[in-house]
């Protein structure tokens, strides 16, 4: 699922993505949001109490929800720029070395939080995780050809109100039903990733309340396998 890319990914490929990096997306989300109030990946949200702190002239805090949202972008841009650069020189692998660095950064994420006491530690975890989101979604991104989104559902949510007017226009006959399978496939791999990230935030605040910070080096090494595992097995040129 990290390695096929454009036409010659399918169905089964994109929904194994969404489901995988989707759940990952609401277990980080809806702990982060638990544990200290924010959520990371969150743009809209976060654009919005951003204009509401300038409005109110509340500036400090507007500088952490503005760092919110750049770090959202830069890491969307570091990934970009690391996919561009892999697929340059045909590394069939280059979108599961960004799923490394991800996991490797909430391993380093967990162990600091867990261990150390900081004097802005709310702040360190949630421009963490804005950062790696961006990063994590520029990857489902570029991969599936923007079909797969996982760090949000606003978006999925839209396709799958979209997905469902096609397909009642097909059965008021106004489209062919030659193409519904079409429209019921996407239908099914939306759905998917909103089930996928909802399971997620449910096991992401079990996990929280068992290992607390501990649950970021969980997800980690989860992440660590699924990209070595596409890394090792995987090495030869696209």
């Amino acid at each position: 699922m990290l390695i096929t890319i454009d036409e010659a990914r399918t169905f089964n490929t994109d929904s194994r993505l969404a489901c995988t990096l989707a759940a990952v997306a609401g277990a980080l989300n809806t702990a982060a949001f638990k544990s200290v109030g924010f959520f990371a990946a969150n743009m809209t949200g976060n654009v919005s109490v951003l204009s509401e702190r300038m409005a109110t002239l509340d500036l400090q805090t507007g500088l952490f929800f503005l760092g919110i949202v750049m770090l959202f972008i830069a890491g969307s841009t570091f990934s970009t720029l690391i996919i561009s650069a892999g697929r340059r020189r045909e590394i069939s692998s280059i979108y599961a070395v960004n799923i490394f660095i991800e996991g490797l950064a909430l391993i380093a994420l967990g162990i600091i939080e867990s261990l150390f006491i900081l004097s802005h530690p709310v702040a360190l975890l949630i421009l963490t995780l804005s950062f790696l989101m961006g990063l994590q979604n520029a990857v489902v991104t570029r991969i599936s050809n923007a079909r797969v989104r996982t760090t949000h559902v606003s978006g999925t949510a839209t396709d799958i109100g979209i997905e469902l007017a096609l397909l009642i226009d097909v059965l008021r006959r106004k489209e062919s039903p030659k193409v519904a399978h079409l429209y019921l496939e996407r239908l099914q791999l939306h759905a998917y990733t909103v089930l996928a990230f909802l399971a997620g935030g449910v096991a992401g605040i079990w996990l929280f309340h068992w290992l607390n910070y501990g649950f970021l080096i969980l997800v980690g090494v989860g992440l660590l396998m699924l990209a070595m595992n596409t890394m090792f097995n995987h090495r030869k040129p696209v």
